[in-house]
């Protein structure tokens, strides 16, 4: 057909004027030039704009920068998921990677693994007893117990968490847990809780462990105990005991170099935006989110900012322990080594922006939104924000810019939908009940049969005859 074409083409050129070579010449050029034409159709350039046929198809001189040559991956991990610690972020990357790779998470019944109890190994969908089934990735929120952990994780899991200043991650407490914890739903502002906490807080009243030492309690350590050296000194041995690698999400991209080393991840794994954000904006040069202007509720004196570190003075000094930790292994990775990583890691990063987000890539509140699907839960005194994609995007980029911006929630009812069909829903360990945590809202269903509990981030717990938990996805606001 192209060949017939091409004569025609010449024919009508007036080729036949002209000698052999220069005849057997025209015809390779007209059949090249239609080969293009073909390939442009067919990739469809002519109609958007070109895009990598990778998302993270991106030349580097940096040989390792997307691989780490023959070491293997790690596939059995274990992230304990700190609260408010961009650790929704670093879950993203472990769904993420896990999804691609079709491994098997250890999910919770509901959306965290009975928190704030300490983690019993029931409460893993699917938990049948130790080593009856390999789980590969365990990420959601717990309050950590290492050896329930080991009956569900195989014995080469690699576990590691992250921390954040506790003057920060006090901010973002108060306003996303205001109306949970009791201490702070009782103070007007952050600095006047931060002026006089004893006069809020009560350690004996559900959810006040979000005002005090948090991180100290999400790693299963006893967060109401009088400061001491020696008490830090125990705490901070049993954190290196137990965890490979802590990070600290006020260095993120530096945290993601080392992450995908320790992990022998290539580079595009760790590539993320910032998820659960509340009302901040990219910052230019740390690649994460940098604070605006904080609301009344939240402003801090330098004094109050002193205050709330001698609050938290256990959560203090585990973040001034592995922050030091942190740096040695920065040093030891080397400074030009992490700059050059971090650099590919940002443009990665960029280049996905434009490719994946709408206006620039900006987070926008949830109301504003369109597809509903993906607007994140809201708690607390701000809003949280999310994103939209670009539009006219090809499936497979679009399936690939929807995972990195897929709400924590959301992705784990895919992967619980996935993992579980609802057909074959698996019974609970042994066919024991699950114990529940006790729930704040409690409704009659209109028979009066059946007692419907709901915990505060909206999942719906049913009581029937077997004591099954039966979460429901959460209504977003």
């Amino acid at each position: 057909m192209v060949f017939r074409r091409s004569a025609r083409r010449m024919r009508w050129l007036g080729c036949y004027r002209l000698g052999p070579v220069w005849k057997a010449l025209l015809v390779f050029v007209v059949i090249a030039f239609a080969g293009q034409l073909l390939g442009v159709i067919f990739n469809k350039s002519w109609m958007q704009p070109e895009r990598p046929h990778s998302l993270y198809a991106l030349p580097s001189e940096n040989s390792q920068g997307d691989s780490l040559g023959s070491c293997q991956p790690h596939t059995h991990i274990m992230f304990l998921k700190t609260h408010k610690t961009a650790s929704s972020t670093v879950l993203n990357l472990l769904y993420r990677f896990g999804e691609e790779r079709g491994l098997k998470f250890a999910l919770p019944v509901g959306y965290q693994f009975g928190y704030p109890l300490p983690f019993i190994a029931q409460r893993v969908k699917g938990y049948r007893g130790p080593h009856v089934a390999e789980f590969d990735i365990m990420g959601n929120h717990m309050r950590f117990n290492k050896p329930e952990v080991e009956k569900v994780m195989p014995a080469d899991t690699f576990y590691f968490s992250i921390l954040r200043d506790p003057v920060a991650l006090a901010e973002s407490s108060y306003a996303y847990y205001k109306n949970v914890a009791p201490a702070f739903r009782r103070a007007k502002g952050l600095g006047e809780f931060a002026d006089n906490p004893y006069k809020y807080y009560d350690p004996r009243l559900r959810n006040n462990h979000y005002a005090r030492n948090l991180m100290w309690y999400d790693f299963g350590l006893d967060h109401t105990s009088n400061f001491s050296l020696a008490l830090v000194k125990r705490g901070v041995a049993a954190v290196r005991r137990n965890f490979k690698l802590i990070l600290i999400s006020e260095y993120f991209d530096q945290s993601m170099v080392l992450l995908r080393h320790a992990l022998c991840w290539p580079l595009d794994a760790v590539v993320s935006f910032s998820l659960n954000a509340r009302q901040q904006m990219p910052s230019g040069r740390s690649g994460w989110v940098g604070k605006a202007a904080a609301p009344a509720p939240l402003a801090l004196t330098d004094k109050q900012r002193l205050k709330l570190r001698e609050w938290n003075a256990l959560d203090w000094h585990l973040y001034q322990a592995f922050n030091l930790t942190f740096w040695q292994d920065v040093e030891r990775f080397g400074r030009s080594r992490m700059e050059s990583e971090m650099a590919l890691l940002r443009t990665k990063r960029e280049v996905l922006t434009r490719i994946c987000l709408r206006d620039g890539g900006r987070p926008i509140e949830a109301s504003r939104i369109r597809d509903k699907t993906i607007r994140p839960f809201q708690s607390g005194l701000v809003k949280i924000l999310g994103y939209e994609l670009q539009s006219g995007l090809d499936n497979a980029t679009w399936e690939a810019c929807l995972r990195m911006i897929r709400p924590e929630i959301q992705y784990k009812d895919l992967l619980d939908l996935r993992q579980f069909p609802r057909a074959q829903q698996p019974p609970a360990a042994g066919g024991l009940p699950v114990k529940r945590e006790p729930s704040i809202l409690r409704d009659e269903d209109r028979g009066g049969k059946r007692l419907v509990e709901k915990d505060w981030d909206g999942t719906i717990l049913f009581r029937n005859q077997s004591l099954e938990q039966v979460d429901s996805k959460v209504r977003l606001r």
